[in-house]
């Protein structure tokens, strides 16, 4: 019965490849590398797959070093002291603060640990014990739980209720430690989600994290996550919350693009409409998407994740050049969404970029007609 089903997942993905690839003139497919026919995404710079990044959306040079390092020495004192330098209401730190528990989650799957083997994320059980009163490390702390229940236990399962409500203390402890810092409340929003908290105490935390940070981005995007149909709320909520958060938007910020992480999140599984990615909802939120890309500041760490939303929704929109252009910025890098969702990140961001680079070729386009 499995085999039946992968079988009907791999026709239905082919259907829906061939359904996202049609133009007007004739039909843009992929085809064997090597084929007379097929266009080359090396031609434009872009990265081997193989190469590609699955850690991280965007560049952040200094978080990998000291990755690196931590990992090969298993000392902490990198990580504490680059959380230290980092600004405590930025979204960069969100993000490393999310890397190093990541790292360290991923770490202790790797290395369960035995007799007379240490476990992997040593460093990070270390870093708790010598310096408990360091906020970098209770908040990467608090992440690192909440990692560990979504990756090894099914939501409303007794283990998964145990190690978020294991969190939900970590998140505590690290709000008492830097009463100021919003990361220890973002990292409860997920707590939130997972042990379904009723909508006024979700609200309360979300008061809190306003009152401390109102314009994050991860903060907006993890929020969305409880208010979106298959959790908490459902579709018209959810394009509220996103709605509104573009409304209030400051200039410059890219919470104008939260509409289009709302369309994303009610997508159905198999759209057999060819022209639903032209429709006017989607339209209209690729154009605040686009908008908030453009007018905010270049070193905004969340450009990446809003970028590669954009590269999804523009490919099946079939307007390649535009899915071009945000692929020269992003390429490199394949760790968000949508790519994330696969088990394979950088073989499906690989198959998007070759239908783009595809369409733009099959519609006059080439190397050199594209802006760099």
């Amino acid at each position: 019965m499995e085999i039946l089903w992968v079988l009907m997942a791999l026709v239905m993905l082919g259907f829906v490849l061939l359904q996202i690839s049609r133009r007007r003139r004739g039909a843009v497919g992929l085809v064997e590398p090597g084929h007379p026919d097929a266009a080359d995404p090396a031609n434009y710079g872009f990265a081997r797959e193989e190469e590609l990044d699955i850690r991280m959306p965007g560049p952040d040079e200094d978080l990998l070093d000291v990755l690196d390092l931590v990992q090969r020495t298993q000392d902490y004192r990198g990580a504490q002291q680059l959380l230290a330098g980092t600004e405590a209401k930025g979204e960069r730190r969100w993000q490393r603060v999310q890397a190093f528990a990541g790292a360290a989650s991923l770490e202790l799957r790797q290395r369960p640990g035995g007799v007379g083997e240490t476990p992997g994320g040593q460093w990070l059980r270390v870093w708790r014990a010598e310096v408990p009163k360091d906020a970098g490390g209770a908040a990467v702390h608090a992440e690192f739980l909440v990692q560990q229940a979504w990756r090894t236990s099914t939501p409303g399962s007794d283990d998964f209720r145990i190690i978020m409500e294991e969190a939900k203390a970590a998140c505590g402890e690290a709000a008492l430690l830097a009463p100021g810092d919003p990361i220890p409340y973002i990292v409860e929003l997920s707590v939130a989600r997972g042990l379904g908290y009723p909508r006024e105490e979700f609200e309360q935390l979300w008061l809190k994290i306003l009152d401390r940070a109102p314009n994050h981005m991860g903060a907006h995007l993890a929020a969305l996550q409880y208010w979106c149909e298959k959790w908490h709320g459902s579709r018209e909520l959810a394009y509220s919350f996103a709605e509104a958060a573009a409304a209030r938007a400051p200039r410059g910020s890219l919470l104008a693009a939260m509409p289009l992480f709302a369309v994303f999140e009610h997508l159905p599984e198999v759209n057999l409409v060819s022209g639903f990615y032209q429709s006017e909802v989607v339209t209209k939120a690729v154009h605040g998407a686009l908008h908030a890309v453009h007018s905010a500041d270049r070193d905004d760490p969340m450009q990446a994740h809003v970028r590669h939303l954009l590269v999804f929704f523009l490919i099946r929109g079939e307007r390649w050049a535009e899915a071009m252009n945000q692929l020269m910025v992003i390429d490199g890098h394949v760790g968000a969404l949508p790519w994330t969702l696969s088990s394979d990140p950088a073989a499906e961001f690989a198959v998007y970029r070759a239908l783009a680079v595809a369409g733009y070729e099959a519609n006059g386009g080439s190397p050199a007609t594209l802006p760099h």
